[in-house]
């Protein structure tokens, strides 16, 4: 009998013990970020919370604003733009925390989408999307021409943005900053960030080729993705 007792209390251990590992595990594969030693302390009654690892992207508002991968400082303003990928998914433009075009949104045409925002505040000011597969390349002009001086101008690129433009479209971007415009052709991917007599002379831009041994969609490269900081003027 008692050899039998025995027995039976070593089978409940046996199950307890296996239960407890069980629930230890799941819980590590719930949440990779736990240590075994915190998850054992907390089961057993321990005072000291669960650490995590820290959020280095949760520093203040302008870490996490449009996801940068490192925070701009205090009073620059962040920005992130994707181009188009092939003609399926359109570009995004995201400014100070706030993505102002959508990706796939249905303003957006085969072309050029251009977002304007106010140098000294930041604010929006105006958009607009430009067809330079088929489309009048007299409205991008006016839109550009109309634009104040102080304002910053946010172009991204979607399926075709050059068959349409002509030399003064072109010249006009390159008065913005751009130095890639004037080489721009069919099926490029391209990015640019610049200004129409801001105080802050601030100009990023990258340029991808349509090429057909380097594309990633065949008939169109891979969508570009372009990230920073512009200074607000004093």
């Amino acid at each position: 009998m008692i050899h039998f007792r025995r027995d039976k209390l070593r089978f409940i251990l046996a199950v307890g013990f296996l239960i407890i590992s069980i629930s230890l595990v799941l819980r590590l594969l719930d949440n990779p970020e736990l240590q075994l030693g915190d998850i054992m302390e907390r089961s057993m009654g321990g005072e000291n919370s669960v650490k995590l690892k820290p959020d280095h992207h949760n520093d203040g508002p302008s870490a996490v604003k449009c996801g940068l991968a490192a925070p701009c400082p205090k009073n620059d303003f962040a920005f992130k733009i994707a181009s188009g990928a092939a003609n399926v998914v359109g570009p995004q433009i995201c400014f100070d925390g706030k993505i102002i075009i959508e990706k796939q949104a249905s303003k957006n045409h085969p072309g050029i989408t251009i977002v304007v925002i106010e140098e000294a505040t930041g604010e929006l000011i105006k958009t607009g999307s430009y067809n330079m597969w088929n489309g009048d390349v007299t409205e991008l002009i006016h839109f550009v021409n109309s634009t104040e001086s102080g304002s910053l101008v946010l172009m991204a690129s979607y399926d075709d943005p050059a068959t349409k433009l002509n030399e003064e479209a072109r010249q006009l971007i390159a008065e913005l900053g751009s130095a890639y415009i004037s080489n721009l052709k069919f099926r490029d991917n391209w990015v640019f960030v610049g200004g129409k007599k801001t105080i802050v002379k601030a100009s990023f831009e990258q340029h991808l080729k349509n090429e057909r041994s380097t594309n990633k969609y065949e008939a169109w490269p891979e969508m570009i993705e372009m990230e920073g900081c512009i200074p607000r003027p004093d």
